[in-house]
């Protein structure tokens, strides 16, 4: 039996001018179907994830796609027993997934596509350059075997590291390959080096995600596991739940070892996050862990679960925006796609 709630992340590269004009409508049809999550509009387009009876995101995608610059919009499903998202947010934005660089249009010059079963004859040429273009924490996670980190802590970072590299200046410009957790990063970030005269700029059509749900692990070149932007934190092969968990203070994603540390108190803090709680920081962080226990044993939704840290946390600074915005350390408010995104299963924008 498939489990009540669809889940719809989603986003499409398009001129949308009139994108303030879609809100309040758009609002309106998903309070009417009883939809939520978070979709960012745009003059570039449109990012997010949605979630709800499946009746009711059907209904959301397919008044979308009644305007012919969305016929063809494309979203990833997944499917879960309790509803991931706890609110409905709409928002505009400047970009759908913000890198800030005037006069990028990635529907028009976004690199050359590959499709996950052609990916790995095309990473194992050795002039291929190989750039994993997603944030630091990520990274760490798992990424493609011979793949450049560049170690950046948001996705805005991208621009300055590429112009930094001196394989990348010179006056013959090099075959490169980039990739991201669902495809968006990388509509932007091989546009940025198609604008700047680089011609055999490739990337993963679909992202991470599609490769390790089509590609056997047999034959695979994926290292370790895939963070995701919802509950799930992470994936490996076949898109099975990986070993990570979320910090509920920070929003870091912790390996099991993490998790064993002294440092690691479930909802107050871990490793990354514990030096910058103090005394009532970790009092109130305790009682709103105690909250969320006694809603679990109760069976309701505690939302204050989803709260954001405080301000002093890692997290604090996060950009809003897309993939689900790729901006600084993972936090689960940012809209997948909308890949900075969810606190709750595919609770997330894309990326």
């Amino acid at each position: 039996m498939t489990a009540p709630y669809l889940t719809a992340a989603l986003y499409k590269f398009v001129d949308l001018h009139d994108h303030a004009d879609w809100r309040e409508p758009l609002i309106e049809r998903c309070r009417e179907h009883q939809v939520k999550g978070t979709l960012l509009l745009a003059p570039e387009g449109i990012n997010g994830t949605i979630a709800g009876p499946e009746a009711g995101v059907q209904a959301v995608l397919a008044w979308l796609r009644r305007d012919a610059r969305l016929a063809d919009l494309e979203h990833k499903a997944s499917w879960s027993d309790h509803p991931p998202f706890h609110r409905l947010k709409v928002r505009l934005k400047r970009e759908i997934v913000t890198l800030r660089v005037p006069g990028l249009r990635p529907q028009e010059h976004a690199g050359h596509y590959v499709k996950p079963e052609d990916w790995n004859a095309l990473i194992a040429q050795p002039d291929v350059l190989l750039i994993d273009t997603r944030n630091d924490y990520e990274v760490k996670i798992g990424s493609f075997d011979g793949a450049i980190n560049p170690g950046i802590g948001a996705f805005t970072d991208l621009p300055g590291w590429l112009a930094r590299q001196p394989a990348l200046q010179g006056a013959t410009k090099p075959r490169v390959a980039m990739f991201c957790t669902g495809g968006i990063r990388c509509e932007k970030s091989t546009a940025l080096l198609r604008m700047q005269g680089f011609e055999e700029v490739y990337h993963l059509e679909g992202g991470i995600l599609k490769y390790l749900e089509q590609v056997p692990e047999s034959e695979s070149r994926w290292q370790g596991e895939c963070f995701v932007f919802d509950e799930r934190v992470s994936v490996g092969h076949g898109l099975r739940p990986g070993a990570h968990a979320l910090c509920r203070s920070c929003r870091w994603p912790l390996s099991q070892a993490d998790r064993a540390s002294p440092l690691f108190q479930e909802g107050v803090s871990c490793p990354h996050c514990h030096a910058q709680r103090d005394d009532g920081d970790r009092e109130r962080l305790a009682e709103r862990q105690r909250q969320v226990v006694l809603a679990r044993e109760r069976g309701v939704a505690h939302i204050g679960a989803d709260a954001m840290p405080p301000a002093n946390s890692a997290t604090s600074a996060i950009s809003e925006g897309g993939e689900r915005a790729g901006q600084g350390k993972p936090d689960a408010t940012q809209a997948q796609g909308a890949q900075s995104q969810p606190r709750s299963a595919s609770g997330s924008a894309t990326r």
